[in-house]
């Protein structure tokens, strides 16, 4: 019996990976996981780093796939990766400002403008799904 469409739960089958039936962004989860791991036993440094980094990336993929295909809405997640973006870009080109409070006005309206597209973008590939009959 196919499942019924929930408004925030998933629906249907989880989309395919584009490695086929190799989980990679399962592995560099765990690769980076391991790394951070080892990277804050060491006080810092590249491990640190790259296992942020690699763990970022991973969980953007699935994020990604789920929420663009329709399956599951990972709206705030995806809207919080640009914001955080903008905020270093911003500090890095004009400084941490002396009222720290000022910084959330430009990250706030990056947010709020990701989270819309987001959000529009996923009840149309739900929507999508949903008419799409179910495959056998």
């Amino acid at each position: 019996m196919p499942r019924r469409a929930s408004p925030l739960g998933a629906y249907g089958e989880r989309p395919e990976g584009p490695f086929g039936g190799l989980p990679v962004s399962e592995i560099a989860i765990a690769a980076g996981l391991v790394a951070l791991v080892f990277g804050v036993i060491r006080h810092g440094g590249p491990a640190l780093i790259g296992g942020l980094v690699l763990c970022l990336l991973g969980v953007t993929e699935v994020t990604a796939r789920e929420h663009f295909s329709g399956y599951r809405s990972h709206t705030v997640l995806l809207a919080a990766i640009p914001a955080v973006a903008a905020e270093f870009v911003i500090v890095l080109t004009v400084g941490a400002p002396a009222i720290r409070v000022l910084l959330l006005v430009p990250v706030a309206a990056v947010f709020g403008a990701s989270a819309w597209f987001l959000r529009r973008r996923f009840l149309v590939a739900r929507q999508a799904r949903i008419a799409r009959p179910p495959r056998r």
